[in-house]
C-alpha cells in the first residue's frame, strides 16, 4: 500500500517506518517542537534513498540558520528524488532548493504556483507564512493582506481540525487587523495540538494586539514551562512575556525574563530571534526611560556581530544598528547604512530606502537628537511594514518616533499617533503617555 504524509500527499518510500517517522518530524517542525531532527534521521536510517525526508531536514537546518547544512542536505534531497520522486515531490525539492539557496523571489514564484497545484503540502505552503517567511522577507507593503489571501484562497483544502492551517490562518488575519476572528483560530488550533509552539506564538501576537495582557502572560507563564528550552521559539515567546511586563511599567520584570530565557548565553533560539529579540526588548527599556546594563548591551552586540557580520537582510539590519546606537559604535551604524545605501542603489534591497533611514534615525535617537530623528522617520513611517517581521517587532521603531516627537516637543503630532494607537488597542504604557501629554 502507498504510504502517505499527514495530509494525505502520497509519498515515495516502501518504508512504513521511513513513513511514520517522516510524518512525525514534519509535524514536529511544523510545530516548532523538540524532536524533529531526530524523527527525520530515523525517517532517512530507515531509508537513506527517501528524497523528501532529506528535504525536510535541509530545511530544517535552514529554519536554524546552519547554512552549509541545510545547501549539503538538499543536494542530497535533490538527488534522491531524481531517482525516486514524482512530479510533486521533484517540485517540492526544486523550492526549497531555491529558498535554502537565497533565491527568494523565485523561491515564492515557485512556490505560490507548488501550491496552486498541490495547496496541502504544509511544508511547501508554510514558506511565505509567518512572521520570517518569504512574504515578509518580500519587501512588500501589503504582505499582511496578502498572507491572508494565501490562506483564503486555499482554505477549502485543509479540514477544520488541521492545527498547522488553523495556526498560520489565525496568525495571518490577526496581524491583519482581524485579531478576534485570528485569536479564535489560533486557539482552536492549541486546542487541537497543545505540543505546538506556532499556536502558542500566534496566539500571544493576537493577545498583544487586542491589549489583552494578563491574558497573555497567564497563557505563556502556564504553558512556556511545559515547552524544553530546547525549543526554537522558547525565548521568543518568553520575549513577550517581558513586553507584557513593559507594557505595566514593569522593566524589573522584563528584564529579569530577558535573562532567564532570550538573552544569548541561555537561548536555543534562532539567531535571527536572538538578535532581533535582544535588540528591541533592551532598546525598549532604555527608551522608556529605564536602565538597561552595559553587560548585556556588550552580549547582545557581540553575538549579533558574529551572528549577521553583513548586512542585507532588512529585519536583522534595524536592530543591528539598534544595537550599535545604544552602544555608541557611531562607525557601524553609519558603515552599515552607507552600505545599505549601495544595496538600495543596486536594486538588491527588497525593503528599500526605508531600511537606511530607521538605521541613522535610531542613531540620531541616541544621539538626544530627537528633531533629526524626526527628520528620518516621519517621511518613512508607513514603509517600515516592508522590513518584515511582526506588528510587534515592527512596533519598536513606532516607539522610537513616538518617543522623539515627544522629547522633541512636538506635543500635537505625538498625541495623535498615541490616539491612533490607543483607538487600535488599550494600553497602559500609551495611555500613561498620553496623560502626561495632555498634562
Amino acid at each position: 500500500m502507498p504510504h502517505a504524509d499527514s495530509r494525505s500527499l502520497p509519498i515515495s518510500t516502501d518504508s512504513a517506518a521511513a513513513a511514520e517517522h517522516y510524518r512525525e518530524g514534519v509535524d514536529l517542525m511544523l510545530s516548532a517542537w523538540p524532536g524533529a531532527d531526530e524523527a527525520l534521521d530515523a525517517a532517512i536510517a530507515a531509508d537513506p534513498d527517501f528524497a523528501l525526508a532529506h528535504a525536510a531536514r535541509a530545511r530544517l537546518h535552514a529554519i536554524r540558520a546552519q547554512g552549509t547544512q541545510a545547501r549539503t542536505r538538499i543536494a542530497v534531497a535533490r538527488e534522491a528524488v531524481a531517482r525516486r520522486g514524482d512530479e510533486r515531490e521533484r517540485s517540492h525539492v526544486d523550492v526549497l532548493s531555491l529558498a535554502i539557496a537565497g533565491q527568494s523571489a523565485k523561491a515564492l514564484e515557485r512556490t505560490l504556483a507548488h501550491a496552486d497545484e498541490w495547496p496541502r503540502d504544509a511544508v511547501i505552503l508554510g514558506l511565505p507564512l509567518g512572521a520570517f517567511g518569504l512574504f515578509a522577507f518580500s519587501g512588500m507593503a501589503d504582505h499582511d493582506q496578502v498572507r491572508v489571501d494565501l490562506c483564503e484562497r486555499h482554505a477549502a483544502r485543509y479540514a477544520d481540525d488541521d492545527w498547522w492551517f488553523l495556526t498560520y490562518r489565525g496568525w495571518a488575519h490577526a496581524e491583519n487587523g482581524a485579531v478576534a476572528h485570528g485569536r479564535a483560530m489560533t486557539e482552536r488550533a492549541l486546542a487541537l495540538r497543545a505540543a505546538n509552539a506556532n499556536a502558542v506564538h500566534a496566539l500571544s501576537h493576537a493577545m498583544y494586539e487586542a491589549g489583552d495582557n494578563t491574558e497573555a502572560e497567564r497563557l505563556i507563564g502556564g504553558w512556556l514551562p511545559g515547552y524544553d528550552r530546547t525549543g526554537s521559539l522558547h525565548g521568543h515567546i518568553a520575549w513577550h512575556s517581558a513586553l507584557v511586563a513593559l507594557e505595566r511599567g514593569d522593566a524589573e520584570g522584563a528584564l529579569a525574563v530577558y535573562a532567564r530565557h532570550v538573552q544569548p548565553s541561555v537561548s536555543a533560539g534562532m539567531p535571527i530571534n536572538i538578535v532581533t529579540d535582544g535588540a528591541s526588548l533592551l532598546w525598549r527599556v532604555q527608551a522608556y526611560g529605564h536602565a538597561a546594563p552595559d553587560a548585556l548591551w556588550r552580549e547582545a552586540a557581540d553575538y549579533a556581530a558574529a551572528a549577521f557580520p553583513n548586512p542585507g537582510m532588512a529585519f536583522v539590519d534595524v536592530h543591528m544598528a539598534l544595537l550599535a546606537a545604544a552602544t555608541g559604535d557611531r562607525a557601524a551604524v553609519e558603515q552599515r547604512a552607507a552600505a545599505l545605501d549601495t544595496l538600495v542603489r543596486a536594486g538588491s534591497l527588497p525593503a528599500g530606502p526605508v531600511v537606511p533611514a530607521i538605521c541613522r534615525a535610531a542613531l540620531a535617537f541616541a544621539d538626544g537628537d530627537y528633531a533629526g530623528c524626526v527628520r528620518l522617520l516621519e517621511p518613512v513611517a508607513a514603509e517600515v511594514v516592508r522590513i518584515g517581521g511582526s506588528g510587534a517587532q515592527r512596533e519598536v521603531i513606532e516607539d522610537t518616533l513616538l518617543l522623539a516627537l515627544m522629547r522633541g516637543g512636538e506635543a500635537g503630532k505625538a498625541r495623535a499617533l498615541l490616539d491612533r494607537r490607543l483607538h487600535r488597542r488599550p494600553s497602559p504604557r500609551d495611555a500613561a503617555w498620553r496623560a502626561a501629554l495632555a498634562a
